[in-house]
């Protein structure tokens, strides 16, 4: 299911994306988006801070989220979106 993200970019650029979930455009509303999860297709990438390892597919909604996640700062992430793991708190 599509969900929006939105967030900012080192430079400060702000940016709004639908994550769709599709292979053909699993980023919309933003190229620069589209280019970085381009970039890093089919590499491993940790879909939180404990793991696990997934690659990076278009189709992967959840994979796709983690590349944003490493690479920008992720300021809200839209309902339908992946829950991300969090390592137990003692």
């Amino acid at each position: 299911m599509p969900f929006t993200v939105t967030g900012t970019f080192d430079d400060g650029a702000a940016y709004a994306v639908q994550i769709t979930g599709r292979a053909v455009r699993p980023v919309i509303g933003s190229r620069r988006i589209a280019a970085l999860v381009e970039l890093h297709q089919g590499r491993r990438m940790p879909l939180s801070a404990t793991g696990p390892l997934r690659m990076v597919d278009p189709e992967d909604e959840a994979s796709v989220l983690a590349v944003l996640r490493e690479f920008t700062s992720v300021v809200d992430e839209g309902a339908g979106a992946p829950r991300r793991a969090e390592a137990p708190r003692d």
